[in-house]
């Protein structure tokens, strides 16, 4: 266990997708559609889809729209989705995975493209950036679940291999083959989780100034705002006096 530190804004911002509920609702739909086709439509015996319906619960995503997102894949109506990650370079030379499900490559590769041109970013080849990354499982709490002494136990017991606390949350942090036990053992002493997901996670952190920091932000912002993108994961630290700034 290699203790705990901060973890901020390696994800977009929290909050950011609050203004967008119905985006982020299609997106979960999305997520929950294709885990459902590739597995079993029970979330039970699919760790992915439980994954999946966990996030959307998280979100306060109604039980409607979650059922009916796996009845798409079981009724075999629904849109062949496939997953793409994109590798680029952000204002001050961030690095940024972009992940997407989308039934049309073209389109989303144009988009993201798009996306980091008009931001001062630049799209490039497979495997740019993700060799400065690693592939985790990673599994999310809220603040309130605990404080970082009672969070870092239950980890420790449950097998993870890190933890990072803030004043908002708790992300901890397990190899890719063992996330769903994890989370499973972790559910037993705290509860669901907010989020039990694959994730990358960046070896070195960039500190960012003030005006890198607001560019970036467009740029992921924008990333987030096309409907095909999952998510977008960076190696950029921005300090609570550079976001305070920016407002």
């Amino acid at each position: 266990m290699a203790g705990h530190s901060k973890f901020k804004n390696i994800m977009h911002r929290k909050g950011a997708q609050d203004k967008k509920r119905s985006a982020q609702f299609s997106k979960l739909s999305r997520e929950i559609t294709v885990a459902a086709k590739m597995g079993m439509p029970d979330p039970d015996m699919n760790p992915r889809l439980r994954a999946a319906v966990n996030a959307a619960k998280a979100q306060s995503m109604p039980k409607d729209n979650i059922q009916r997102a796996i009845d798409k894949a079981t009724k075999g109506d629904s849109e062949n989705y496939e997953e793409v990650r994109y590798e680029g370079y952000g204002p001050g030379g961030v690095a940024l995975i972009v992940e997407a499900l989308t039934d049309n490559r073209n389109r989303t590769a144009t988009n993201v493209r798009t996306a980091f041109s008009k931001n001062g970013g630049n799209l490039g080849t497979s495997g740019a950036v993700s060799h400065g990354f690693d592939r985790l499982g990673l599994i999310e709490y809220p603040a309130s679940v605990g404080d970082e002494e009672k969070v870092l136990e239950a980890a420790i017991e449950a097998g993870a291999d890190d933890v990072e606390s803030d004043a908002d949350s708790h992300a901890i942090w397990t190899s890719v083959e063992s996330l769903h036990e994890v989370a499973a053992e972790l559910e037993k002493g705290l509860g669901e989780a907010e989020g039990v997901k694959l994730a990358w996670r960046p070896n070195l952190k960039v500190d960012v100034d003030e005006g890198t920091a607001s560019t970036l932000l467009k740029l992921v912002d924008a990333l987030d705002d096309d409907d095909d993108v999952q998510t977008v994961w960076g190696n950029y630290e921005i300090s609570d006096e550079v976001m305070e700034k920016l407002g």
